[in-house]
């Protein structure tokens, strides 16, 4: 693989050195796409993924969109505390994780919840995690969004950035070291490559050719910094090049092209070649979480210009063509999740607290003495009235 050294860059300056618009056609220009504007793929590029795969990415990325938008209405309502979504970044999130295959482990950011249902984990779990009830499989020990599982093979999430990037490189060296067929991919924004956990990452994968998919979803905006603010090179793919690390840009917004892109990654990993950096252009539609406003940072024709080339609504024209999908079935995929979304919201508010006792848990194999001590003294200790 070669960095693709083509493209407009988000770079460019336009008069007296004002950032140009960051528009679709000059974000995606020259790099890797399937999908043509018209729906129809380019058979030189098409993967020809069966039909069956892609429509369930559709499903998947429509109820993602639909899961993102109740949840902003649960946090404005005050329901939940915080959400941190994907909307317009489906693609990315979904189209790599069905290319990792079933043995490989993803290190998520935190806009990843599509690849975490994609995965296995019922979309119950994953409201009890916004809730922190007492069936939360974190136990309720953290803010919301950030999960995790295990049997899907699926790092946990953690606030401070970049570190998952350390993992994910990490967990495949041990991987390598024990000769398991396994590959990790990593999960990023743009703006983590600012970060010393960037750095640290891609050295060490390029040193040891650790087998890593480094997945950098380059979305325009690292909550209110634009990205030419973020580095002065022309692409982020490139970054790859001083590691020592092959890299290539792909239109992050066309499911077919981001899919071909990530398996052919995991496959030259898996067979020793070590790791790729994998830059997706895309755009974040919203804001960075429910407690930015992004209106106060850009341009909402910008933003208007993006939701042109929604990759919901590229993939589902796809689909329409092939004569795959109906107006009949998509209202009733999203009627159906609908459902299932209001009857897990109901389940989840209705599941109690976390134990005090829970809190105790989970951190050693035999708990001390010390930690025994203040388990008793918290149970047995006086409780506020309104609250435990």
């Amino acid at each position: 693989m070669q960095v693709d050294s083509g493209g407009q860059n988000n770079h460019g300056g336009g008069a007296h050195g004002v950032p140009a618009p960051r528009t679709p056609e000059a974000s995606l220009a020259g790099i890797a796409r399937v999908i043509r504007d018209d729906g129809t793929a380019d058979p030189a590029e098409d993967p020809r993924l069966p039909l069956a795969l892609v429509k369930s990415l559709y499903v998947a990325m429509v109820r993602t969109r639909l899961i993102d938008e109740r949840l902003v209405t649960l946090q404005r309502q005050g329901r939940i505390g915080f959400h941190i979504g994907s909307l317009g970044e489906e693609a990315t999130i979904l189209a790599s994780a069905a290319a990792m295959r079933p043995q490989d482990w993803i290190f998520p950011c935190y806009r990843e919840f599509g690849a975490l249902l994609w995965r296995g984990m019922p979309l119950q779990a994953y409201f009890d995690n916004m809730f922190g009830n007492a069936n939360d499989p974190a136990k309720g020990r953290q803010m919301p969004d950030h999960y995790t599982g295990k049997p899907y093979h699926f790092g946990s999430v953690s606030s401070p950035i970049g570190t998952q990037m350390t993992q994910a490189v990490g967990f495949a060296w041990a991987a390598k070291l024990r000769k398991d067929d396994l590959v990790t991919s990593a999960y990023f924004g743009e703006g983590a490559t600012s970060s010393s956990e960037f750095h640290t990452a891609m050295n060490f994968a390029g040193v040891f050719k650790t087998p890593t998919v480094m997945l950098c979803r380059n979305n325009g905006w690292a909550i209110s910094v634009p990205s030419e603010k973020q580095s002065a090179t022309r692409t982020f793919a490139e970054k790859g090049i001083a590691y020592g690390v092959p890299a290539v840009r792909c239109d992050g917004n066309d499911v077919l092209a981001v899919y071909k892109t990530v398996r052919a990654a995991v496959e030259f990993a898996a067979a020793g070649g070590g790791p790729t950096l994998i830059e997706l252009m895309t755009y974040r539609l919203s804001g960075h979480s429910t407690s930015d406003d992004p209106r106060a940072y850009r341009a909402e024709g910008e933003v208007e210009g993006w939701r042109k080339a929604d990759p919901l609504l590229r993939l589902r024209k796809h689909l329409e063509t092939l004569g795959a999908l109906t107006d009949a079935e998509d209202a009733q995929l999203r009627a159906d999740t609908d459902a299932e979304i209001k009857a897990c919201v109901e389940a989840a508010e209705a599941a109690p607290k976390p134990s005090l006792e829970s809190m105790f848990e989970g951190v050693y194999a035999e708990k001390p003495w010390h930690l025994r001590e203040q388990e008793r003294e918290c149970i047995e200790g006086p409780r506020p009235k309104a609250h435990h």
